[in-house]
C-alpha cells in the first residue's frame, strides 16, 4: 500500500444522513461504517448509535465521514480534516512531527486499538491532520 491523503468530513451527530446524501448525490459505496456503539470500548447510549468511522468509494477515491462524540466541539476549522495513511510507522511518526512544529497537538501520536501510530495535530495554518498507520 502506498501513502493516501484522504479528506475526512467530522460532523456532529448527522454522518448517517451524510453517508445516504453521498450515496445519492455521487453514487457512493459504502466499504466500511461502524458506530461507536460497535466498538470495544464502552460508550454512553447517546453515542451508541453515531458514526464513528465510515469509508465511502467514490469511484476511485475515499472520503472518511464520521460523527464527533457527543458533546465534543464540532468547530468550522475542524470539519474538513486531512487523514494521513501510512503503512511505516517511522513514516507516520515523521509526519507527526514535522506538523506539529508552531501547530497544536489534539491527539498524541499512540497505538489504539483501530493502528499501532494514531495521531491528530492542527498545524500552524489551522488545517487538522489526522496521522493513521495501517496494521
Amino acid at each position: 500500500m502506498t501513502l493516501q491523503l484522504i479528506p475526512f468530513i467530522m460532523l456532529d451527530g448527522n454522518a448517517k444522513e451524510a453517508i445516504l446524501f453521498y450515496e445519492g448525490s455521487l453514487d457512493a459505496k459504502v466499504a466500511f461504517k461502524q458506530t461507536f456503539g460497535e466498538g470495544p470500548e464502552t460508550v454512553p447510549e447517546e453515542a451508541k448509535e453515531r458514526i464513528s468511522h465510515s469509508v465511502l468509494k467514490i469511484g476511485e477515491a475515499e472520503l472518511f465521514i464520521a460523527d464527533t462524540f457527543p458533546d465534543e466541539p464540532n468547530q468550522p476549522g475542524h470539519r474538513v480534516q486531512i487523514c494521513i495513511t501510512s503503512p511505516d510507522m517511522e513514516k507516520s511518526k515523521q509526519f507527526y512531527d514535522a506538523l506539529q512544529q508552531g501547530g497544536q497537538v489534539i491527539t498524541p501520536l499512540q497505538e489504539i486499538y483501530f493502528s499501532p501510530a494514531y495521531g491528530v495535530i492542527t498545524d500552524k495554518f489551522g488545517v487538522t491532520f489526522q496521522i493513521f498507520t495501517r496494521r
